[in-house]
């Protein structure tokens, strides 16, 4: 059950263009997992190498970086986005980063 949860956060998180972000709420709710925060970050976990999940574009509901701040994977996180244009202001990014799809990009992109 779980593994089918996980292809479908993965392939969601996937459809995030790069230079934006969404939440792990957001990304539950658009994978049809409302509710599953939670999941969306134990996924992003356990995503392969090769499937090359941008874990990096997915943030706390707040917009700020999904790890303690000063810590490595935050720093690799911090680099990612602003490798991507997405600038980074008290450990939060702007709200005009927040990936906002499109119904017809929501229909064709994502397969369940």
């Amino acid at each position: 059950m779980a593994k089918h949860h996980y292809q479908r956060i993965w392939q969601t998180v996937k459809q995030i263009p790069a230079g934006k972000v969404a939440s792990y709420g957001q990304i539950a709710d658009l994978a049809g997992l409302p509710g599953r925060a939670r999941l969306v970050g134990k996924a992003l976990g356990y995503a392969p190498t090769e499937l090359a999940v941008p874990w990096y574009r997915v943030l706390r509901s707040d917009r700020s970086l999904a790890f303690p701040q000063g810590s490595a994977t935050a720093e690799e996180q911090r680099q990612h986005l602003l490798a991507e244009g997405i600038l980074i202001k008290q450990n939060r990014v702007n709200k005009k980063d927040i990936w906002q799809p499109e119904l017809a990009e929501l229909l064709f992109n994502l397969q369940y």
